[in-house]
C-alpha cells in the first residue's frame, strides 16, 4: 500500500494532472493514501483547459498550498513517492535550490532529503540552460525528471489516451502495477 503525493502545478498540460487523479483513483487497491496540493494556478489552468472544476470531486486529501501541518510536510509521515504533474519550471528550480515558500516544494524537500522518490512532470518547451542546470541539480539529489513527452506508438485517439502515454510511465516509476501499452508485447 503506498502513500502518495501529488501536487498539481500551474503550467499549462491540466490534463495529465486529470489522467494521472483518474489513474490513481482506479488503483486503490495498491494505495494506503493521497495527499494533494494544488496551486491557485493549477486550478486556473485546469478551469481554462478542462472547462470544468472536476478536481473537486476526487475522494483524496487536499491541502492549501501554504498548509505546512499537512502529514507530507515531514518524513516521518513516510509518504513514499511524491509527483509533481505538471511541473512549471518555477517549481522546479525552487526544487532545484531547496527553497520551501509552499508545501509543494516543501514535500518536494522532504520526499529528497529522505531518499525517497520524486517525479516531476516538467511541461515547457523549449528549455534554456537554466532549466536544464535544474533538471540536472534534481536529478543528481535522486530525483526523476519525467518530460511531458507523449508517445505515439501506441497509437492514442483521444487526448486522455495521449496524456496517459505520459501518466502510465510516470506511474510506472512510482512502482504502481498497472496494466498499460507495453513497447512490442502483445495483447
Amino acid at each position: 500500500m503506498k502513500k502518495v503525493v501529488v501536487a498539481i502545478g500551474g503550467a499549462s498540460g491540466a490534463i495529465y494532472a486529470k489522467v494521472l487523479l483518474d489513474k490513481l483513483q482506479q488503483l486503490h487497491p495498491q494505495i494506503d493514501q493521497v495527499g494533494i496540493v494544488m496551486s491557485e494556478n493549477a486550478k486556473l489552468t485546469w478551469k481554462l483547459e478542462l472547462d470544468n472544476e472536476d478536481y473537486k470531486n476526487y475522494p483524496f486529501s487536499f491541502y492549501e498550498k501554504n498548509n505546512f501541518m499537512a502529514p507530507f510536510a515531514s518524513g516521518s509521515a513516510k509518504y513514499e513517492t511524491m509527483i509533481v504533474c505538471p511541473c512549471s519550471m518555477g517549481v522546479l528550480g525552487r526544487i532545484a535550490t531547496g527553497v520551501s515558500t509552499d508545501l509543494t516544494t516543501r514535500a518536494a524537500d522532504v520526499v529528497l532529503k529522505e531518499r525517497r522518490r520524486l517525479i516531476l512532470v516538467v511541461r515547457d518547451t523549449p528549455y534554456s540552460l537554466i532549466h536544464i542546470r535544474n533538471m540536472q541539480t534534481v536529478a543528481e539529489a535522486g530525483g526523476i525528471i519525467c518530460p511531458a513527452s507523449p508517445s505515439f506508438y501506441s497509437r492514442p485517439k483521444t487526448f486522455e489516451e495521449l496524456a496517459s502515454t505520459v501518466v502510465d510511465r510516470v506511474l510506472d516509476l512510482a512502482g504502481f502495477d498497472l496494466n498499460s501499452y507495453r513497447w512490442q508485447e502483445k495483447k
